[in-house]
């Protein structure tokens, strides 16, 4: 083991049947520095921390771990933690129905003869939430929370622990530029502090900004270890060795082909489910033509998810008012099968939980919104639905070997390829895309991009709500911003930047300012 390294994974190999997820993979790790991996969905970069964190025990890889410099034979997560190695996956582990200080110290309960100390639990639950920035009361049950807080609550439950090496697998993915930024400000205290950290990461600007080294992996073989403060190791450097090919633009070309007014959205308010006295979004005016990709930004909580689903059959919140307009005419939007049969359509940000069954086969999960243009007296033809799911498996690149194939087995990427070919089927006017991008990487993002515009092409309206500014400023016609549920300006693609994105999505209301 070299002198100054923690961590070394020598020559590991992980098959599942009839693939080979891992091939020989080698990792070193020094003392005290952010170790970026990187790599497509699907490279096999969560397969080796799952090996290391003993998700995947001792005896089901081959290969070596050496910890400390000691060999380590971890029968499970447990084992790795007592070792000091704590994986927070990207995959949220919360129980919904706990309040946030009980998930953070869940199997590390802070007692007192026997007994739990709620005082100390409370105490320092608030100490390893305000390090990690937020500022939600403890007692509030998570499942009250958004995906990118609970991500917030996933990392203070790591800090809790006594942490050596910390692992961080896609932890900014549901977060918003400014949260993502004091986030990896964390990871830089951490490391002052002394604890070793590895990224998995797709945002290669945080790479940038943390790691002192980057571990390429494709194809489930390690490709090559940079030195991220090399001057010739820059984004197209790594895109290369992730993708094994040039992407010299991030995104397609595209020229729009925009309409007349397709949706608008009038005088939009929507209150808070369980505090009905608090507005959540605020009189709100959105207008989509056809052939148009509109942007909406905001910081988190300002009110997106929550404009999206409440448009969407009312899926959140409570006492909406408002007007949705199509072609000119009032449509009914009080359910979900009011708003498909309207003509609307909204993929989800968190596509596993809402978005996909992932026990189900690539077939069930297209046909799943729009059955009704399948069934013959009442009963579903499968052979007509297995015909048309494997059209869009070729159409949209589905990288499946038939679309018989379990759903929760695919890679983010695909997985989000067949959350967009089940609306697709549904033949909506207008699209919504809630963090359509999240948790995927660079090549499978250019791939979505080039639905996204085929989709505006064919003269469908598109409403894409992101977390990343670069995503909303590279492929939006115009943008909206929100701030606190209010609108605050509408941007035309020419005239955005993301200084003045952000100017406007931190603006207050008026009468904060009084």
């Amino acid at each position: 083991m070299t002198e100054d390294a923690i961590l070394e994974m020598r020559s590991i190999t992980k098959e599942f049947p009839g693939v080979k997820a891992l091939s020989d993979v080698n990792l070193t790790v020094r003392r005290g520095e952010v170790h970026a991996i990187c790599g497509e969905n699907g490279a096999g970069k969560s397969t080796l921390m799952n090996v290391l964190s003993g998700v995947f025990p001792h005896g089901s890889y081959t290969g070596d771990i050496v910890f400390e410099g000691d060999v380590c034979r971890f029968g499970g997560i447990a084992d790795s933690e007592r070792a000091g190695i704590v994986i927070i996956h990207q995959e949220l582990a919360l129980s919904p129905f706990l309040s946030i200080a009980e998930n953070i110290f869940i199997g590390n309960e802070r007692a007192t003869g026997g007994w739990i100390s709620w005082s100390k639990t409370e105490t320092q639950a608030r100490e390893y939430l305000t390090r990690v920035g937020l500022h939600d009361d403890p007692a509030v049950k998570v499942g009250e929370l958004g995906v990118g807080k609970q991500q917030l609550v996933e990392i203070a439950k790591a800090l809790s622990k006594d942490v050596t090496l910390l692992i961080l697998d896609e932890p900014t993915a549901a977060l918003n530029d400014d949260d993502s930024e004091r986030l990896l400000d964390l990871m830089l205290e951490l490391k002052a502090q002394g604890v070793t950290s590895i990224l998995i990461s797709h945002k290669l600007n945080e790479i940038k900004k943390v790691a002192d080294t980057v571990t390429i992996i494709r194809d489930g073989q390690t490709i090559e270890t940079l030195d991220a403060a090399s001057p010739d190791v820059n984004e197209g450097r790594i895109i290369k060795g992730m993708v094994g090919r040039d992407i010299t633009h991030r995104f397609p070309e595209h020229t729009p082909q925009i309409g007349g007014e397709l949706l608008r959205i009038e005088d939009w308010t929507v209150h808070h489910p369980s505090d009905r006295s608090r507005i959540v979004v605020d009189k709100a005016n959105v207008i989509v033509h056809s052939g148009e990709i509109v942007g909406i930004a905001g910081l988190m909580g300002a009110g997106r998810t929550e404009l999206a689903m409440s448009v969407f059959g009312a899926s959140w919140g409570a006492d909406i008012s408002g007007t949705v307009y199509k072609d000119g005419e009032p449509i009914d939007v009080h359910s979900v099968p009011a708003a498909i049969k309207a003509g609307l359509a909204y993929a989800t940000e968190d596509r596993k939980k809402y978005g996909l069954n992932l026990i189900e086969d690539i077939a069930r999960n297209i046909s799943g919104a729009a059955l009704g243009k399948l069934a013959r007296a009442g009963w579903v033809d499968r052979n007509r639905e297995h015909v048309i799911a494997e059209k869009y498996r070729r159409d949209m690149n589905i990288k499946a070997p038939s679309v018989s194939a379990l759903t929760g087995k695919l890679s983010g990427g695909n997985q989000q390829k067949v959350v967009l070919s089940k609306w697709m089927f549904s033949d909506p006017d207008v699209l919504i895309l809630d963090e359509p991008t999240r948790g995927i990487d660079v090549g499978a993002k250019f791939e979505i991009y080039t639905i996204i515009n085929r989709l505006a092409d064919q003269g469908k309206g598109v409403i894409v709500i992101s977390s990343e500014l670069p995503e909303l400023l590279g492929l939006c016609d115009r943008i909206y911003t929100l701030s606190e549920g209010v609108i605050t300006a509408d941007i035309p693609r020419a005239e955005a930047s993301p200084e003045r994105l952000m100017q406007y999505m931190t603006k207050m209301r008026e009468e904060d300012h009084v």
